[in-house]
C-alpha cells in the first residue's frame, strides 16, 4: 500500500523562533520524525496513522534549536523572475524578459532570455529548464548504459523533494530537473549512479565499482551535493 500523504502548513511559535511547519501523516511511518524541506522552506513533521499532533509538537519543542538553525541556514529562495541569476550546469545566467522576442526561451550572452508576456515568464523558465535537463541527461544515460551493456526503458524528468534520481526494476530512470543547475560533472555522477543500478540494484561494493568505472567524479560529486544540494531546491 502506498504511503498516504496529507499535509497542512502553519507558522508555529517555537522556543527558538517562529517556524513554518508542514504536518504529514504517513501510513508507513512507525514513529514521529522531523526533517527540513528546503523546497518549502519548512520543517516537515511526519506522524504515524494513530499518533496525534501533541507528540509532534513535543518533538518540535525538544528540537526547536535544531529547527531554527537549519531554517536559518537555508539559502534565499530564487524565484524565476527578471534579473534572477540561475546556474545552468554550474554557470550563472541572469533572466532577462524580452517581450518582443521570438523563440520562447533561449540562452544568449550570459542571459536566459524569455519572450512573451511577463505573466508567463516563471512558467516558461521552469518548462525550459526541464527540457534542458532532459537534453543533458538523456544522451549521458544512454551512453553510460551502453558502456555497461544495459538498455534504458524510459527516462523521466521530475521534481522530487528527497532524492535526485531513481532507478526502477523495469529499467526506468527518473531524474530531478534541478540537476541541470549543478556543475556538469555532478550531473554526470548522478546519471552514472542510476545507470549503475541497472547492473546492481543495491549499494554494495560491486555497485560502487561500476559507478567509478563510469565517472571519475564520484567522491567530489557526492561531497558537492552534500554541501550544495539544498541550494538547488531553493530555485523556482
Amino acid at each position: 500500500m502506498a504511503a498516504a500523504y496529507a499535509a497542512d502548513r502553519e507558522l508555529l511559535a517555537l522556543p527558538h523562533g517562529p517556524a513554518p511547519v508542514v504536518w504529514r501523516r504517513c501510513v508507513r511511518a512507525r514513529r514521529v520524525t522531523l526533517r527540513i524541506d528546503p523546497a518549502r522552506g519548512a520543517v516537515v513533521v511526519t506522524l504515524p496513522p494513530r499518533t496525534g499532533r501533541r507528540q509532534g509538537m513535543a518533538l518540535l519543542q525538544a528540537h526547536s534549536r535544531w529547527v531554527a538553525d537549519w531554517l536559518g541556514a537555508l539559502a534565499p529562495r530564487v524565484p524565476f523572475e527578471e534579473g534572477a541569476v540561475i546556474p545552468i550546469l554550474g554557470v550563472p545566467y541572469s533572466i532577462r524578459h524580452v517581450p518582443e522576442g521570438f523563440g520562447g526561451v533561449w540562452r544568449e550572452a550570459g542571459e536566459i532570455r524569455v519572450a512573451g508576456e511577463r505573466a508567463f515568464l516563471a512558467r516558461r523558465v521552469a518548462d525550459w529548464l526541464r527540457a534542458e535537463a532532459r537534453r543533458e541527461i538523456t544522451p549521458r544515460a544512454l551512453d553510460h548504459a551502453a558502456r555497461v551493456g544495459k538498455a534504458v526503458k524510459r527516462i523521466a524528468i521530475k521534481d522530487p523533494r528527497t532524492r535526485w534520481a531513481s532507478c526502477a526494476p523495469n529499467a526506468t530512470l527518473a531524474f530531478s530537473w534541478r540537476l541541470v543547475l549543478a556543475p556538469d560533472w555532478v550531473l554526470d555522477y548522478v546519471v552514472a549512479h542510476e545507470v549503475a543500478h541497472l547492473v546492481e540494484m543495491n549499494h554494495a561494493s560491486r555497485f560502487w565499482a561500476v559507478v567509478r568505472a563510469l565517472t571519475p567524479h564520484t567522491e567530489a560529486a557526492k561531497a558537492w551535493l552534500a554541501a550544495n544540494g539544498a541550494r538547488l531546491l531553493r530555485y523556482g
